[in-house]
Order: structure tokens, then C-alpha cells, then sequence
């Protein structure tokens, strides 16, 4: 008697998602700076919050750049907890386009240190600033260059150098935009922020085009936040709107940051709120993609 033989329905592919969620050191600033929590354990409190990336901010550690054992510690917190270092954000090193050369020059070497910390952690880029003074043609020029020898310092060290919009020009997206291109370097990109789009007390550039026109240049993504409404949603960004300009119009799949900075909830509760937004949005725009591909089957 023959034996029937059996097919097994072919196992479907584990589908990826669309972006992965890392947390910003900031989102901990007040926590951090009451001493309640140490930069050595930011790895695991990112943990707590179901993270396994991090951004660190240079200044709860500043004094730490240049500490091998320190370094070396860091590192065996987050492999311990199973955590990828992704970032260091650099603050208070000088402007990168400063006007004067020396200055200039000297900006450039101190934020070099930092390029070396993160290569002992692991991760793949730091976070900097365009600072400078004179007129927009006059500023992009001194950042442009500040940014190169920058990153022809950071390239042997497989660091990226990437610039966040952070206040006065660099807050204008498409000046931020052209100021990178002129670089004219493969280690140099962006940041996009949802936030920090407020040039000064009078102007503020439209979030959503100037996280359009940055996200070419895109090595990583914050996803600000304040406050939420009762729905969960954040209420100075449309989430979904936002994530459909860094997803869909630009492919980006790599992490979101996740940047609380709000007043009305505590830290832990607003990255919490932070990490179920994005995860709800995450969760329709992939579902939305699985209805979009069953339909185009179909036909």
C-alpha cells in the first residue's frame, strides 16, 4: 500500500519591519542630570523601555572621550545587555565653521576624540553641529569646510559625521541640505529632526519639508516629541504623515530615535508614549503595504 505524501504549505518570509526604534540619551536629561541614572547605565534603562539601540549625548560624559577603560566599560554594558550603540551626539566642542581659522581648527580637533570614542563603542556616526557667523553664503562655506577635514579625520575610523538641524540656519532645511552637499564627502550626512525647525524667534521652517529636503542625506532620524493627546498622538507632529516622507517617499528603514522632551509626563512615561506611537504608525503603514501587495496579486 502506497503512503500518501504530504506537501507542507511553504513557511511565509518573517517580514522585516519597516524601521527599527533606538532612544536618544536625551530623552533622560533631567534624570541624568539629578544623578539619579549614569551614563554606564543608560544601556540598560534602554533596555527597561524594550530597546536594544542607543544615541548618547557627550555631555553626560565628557570627561570620558578620551577613557579607554571607561570606553571599554560602556561597551561591556551594552553587550551585556544586548544593546548596539548607534550614535554619540556632540555638543560644546567649538563651531565647526567658526570664522576664525584657529578657532575653526581647533573645533575640528576636539570633536575629533569623540570620532575615536565612537568607533570604541561601535557606533557608526557622530552627531554635530553647524555653527557659524556672517551671511548664509558665508556660513555654509566655513561649515562646509569645518565638515570635511572633519569627516577626512573620521572616514580611516569608518565614523559618519552627520549634522542635526539644531537651531539658527541649520534649521532651514534646504540651507542645511545644500551646506552638505557642498561637503562633497561620503562620511558627511544629516539627522533630520521632527522638531528644532525654529530658525529664531520669528521664523520656524516647515517640519515636514525640511525633514523632506534632509532625508537624502539621512543617516539616522529623531523622532521629537512633547506632549501627546488623548489619543496618543503627538500633537505639534503628525506622525504618520511624517513616517510617510521618511519611509515611503525616501525608503529610509534604518532607526528612529526616539527624543522625549515634553513637561506633562514624566520621562519614562513620555518614551513609553513615544515608542507606542511609533510603533502604532509602524504597524498600520505595514499593514496598509500587506493590503496594498494582496490587492496587486490579486489582479
Amino acid at each position: 500500500m502506497a503512503l500518501s505524501t504530504f506537501v507542507l504549505p511553504a513557511a511565509r518570509p518573517v517580514r522585516a519591519p519597516l524601521f527599527d526604534i533606538s532612544l536618544a540619551e536625551w530623552s533622560l536629561h533631567r534624570t541624568l542630570r539629578s544623578g539619579k541614572l549614569d551614563n554606564l547605565d543608560f544601556p540598560k534603562k534602554a533596555r527597561s523601555f524594550g530597546i536594544a539601540a542607543v544615541e548618547y549625548v557627550n555631555s553626560f560624559w565628557k570627561d570620558k572621550a578620551g577613557d579607554e577603560r571607561y570606553l571599554a566599560e560602556l561597551k561591556k554594558r551594552c553587550d551585556g545587555e544586548g544593546v548596539k550603540s548607534l550614535l554619540v551626539m556632540c555638543d560644546g566642542e567649538g563651531a565647526l565653521g567658526d570664522p576664525e581659522a584657529k578657532a575653526r581648527t581647533m573645533a575640528i580637533e576636539r570633536h575629533q576624540r569623540w570620532v575615536t570614542a565612537a568607533k570604541a563603542l561601535g557606533c557608526q556616526s557622530i552627531r554635530v553641529n553647524a555653527q557659524s557667523a556672517g551671511t548664509a553664503e558665508e556660513q555654509q562655506k566655513l561649515v562646509a569646510d569645518g565638515l570635511r577635514r572633519l569627516c577626512e579625520f573620521a572616514d580611516p575610523h569608518g565614523v559618519n559625521v552627520i549634522v542635526e538641524n539644531h537651531g539658527g540656519l541649520s534649521s532651514d532645511g534646504k540651507w542645511l541640505a545644500a551646506t552638505l552637499a557642498a561637503v562633497e564627502h561620503a562620511r558627511c550626512g544629516a539627522l533630520p529632526d521632527f522638531g528644532n525647525f525654529r530658525i529664531d524667534d520669528a521664523h520656524e521652517y516647515d517640519r515636514y519639508q525640511g525633514v523632506d529636503e534632509l532625508m537624502p542625506f539621512a543617516r539616522g532620524v529623531s523622532a521629537k516629541s512633547h506632549e501627546f493627546d488623548a489619543d496618543g498622538n503627538e500633537t505639534r507632529t503628525d506622525y504618520r504623515r511624517m513616517l510617510d516622507i521618511v519611509v515611503r517617499r525616501h525608503g529610509y528603514h534604518g532607526f528612529l530615535g526616539i527624543e522625549y522632551e515634553g513637561d506633562s509626563l514624566t520621562e519614562d512615561a513620555g518614551i513609553a508614549a513615544t515608542k507606542a506611537l511609533l510603533e502604532r504608525v509602524r504597524e498600520g503603514m505595514q499593514s496598509d503595504a500587506a493590503s496594498k501587495a494582496a490587492k496587486d496579486e490579486g489582479r
